[in-house]
């Protein structure tokens, strides 16, 4: 494998993931490009090894157990292109890393996702978003590799909607790259505005600890953290994985939770707010299962 990428034996999953758990992995590869990643999957499928692709692992809950097959990130798969007010950029790269050069070339409407600590295809999977905009909003296709065929999608045809679309729930489907088309601005007032984002996620996320940012899904009528916080949940604990202080829809690690102890806290809070609300809490972050 190694003439498709960078090849890390027996790698330790909780320094990929921003919860900081999860267990041993027998092979962490990252392809050299996009070419690399499509011979990389026939091979390994060719061969029935298992694989799982991971961004920034800033949306997931990695299981603790060892992992006998391969985990493929695409941080190696980061180009950019821009064509006046049209971009081109590829799933691997950072979305703090793509708003800034989107900035430095005067091109607004992602500056508002600043902060977010994940990649740019998991951003696409999940729709994430912040600030009233969603990654979405600005897309106009999306190329991904599915049964080693490369292929583009229009973003009316992605089915987008609250942090899910067409790729969340279809693990065949690997996003290469995509397509938007942007807004010219200034430069300083797009600055202005990430300061003044950033300013209120550190005053009202708990960014000190690792996390993985929102666990349930908002509600129409109510946010979720808001329905945590009214039933006295914040603070509540199993072992060193806490609901926060600072934002009752934050699980936090505070030293050495496990996977397990994440999903047990993650159960008790939607139990919880079954038998008191009559609401069923739905997950915004992904549970993993090899």
């Amino acid at each position: 494998m190694e003439e498709y990428g960078e090849i890390i034996k027996n790698a330790n999953l909780k320094d990929y993931n921003t919860y900081k758990i999860g267990g041993i992995c027998k092979y962490l590869i990252k392809p050299y490009n996009i070419e690399c990643l499509k011979k990389l999957i026939e091979y390994l499928k060719e061969n029935n090894l298992k694989y799982f692709i991971l961004g920034k692992g800033s949306n997931v809950i990695l299981p603790d157990s060892i992992f006998s097959g391969v985990v493929i990130l695409l941080s190696n798969i980061n180009k950019i292109e821009i064509n006046n007010d049209i971009v081109y950029a590829e799933a691997g790269i950072t979305l703090n890393n793509l708003i800034n050069t989107l900035i430095n070339n005067n091109l607004k409407g992602l500056e508002n996702l600043y902060g977010i600590p994940g990649t740019l295809g998991g951003a696409i999977v999940q729709n994430a978003g912040a600030n009233k905009v969603t990654i979405s909003d600005y897309l106009v296709d999306v190329t991904y590799l599915e049964d080693g065929i490369i292929k583009t999608l229009k973003k009316e045809d992605c089915n987008f909607k609250y942090r899910s679309s067409n790729f969340k729930n279809d693990k065949n489907k690997i996003i290469l790259s995509c397509t938007f088309k942007l807004d010219y601005a200034n430069k300083s007032d797009m600055e202005k505005t990430i300061k003044e984002n950033l300013l209120k996620r550190k005053n009202t996320q708990p960014l000190e600890y690792p996390n993985a940012g929102s666990v349930f899904k908002n509600l129409d009528t109510i946010s979720a953290g808001k329905l945590i916080e009214d039933n006295n949940l914040k603070g509540y604990h199993i072992n060193d994985a806490y609901i926060s202080e600072k934002h009752a829809n934050f699980i936090i690690n505070k030293g050495n939770a496990t996977s397990q102890d994440i999903k047990d806290l993650i159960n008790y809070i939607k139990k919880t707010i079954k038998e008191k609300e009559n609401i069923d809490l739905e997950l915004e972050q992904e549970i993993i299962n090899y």
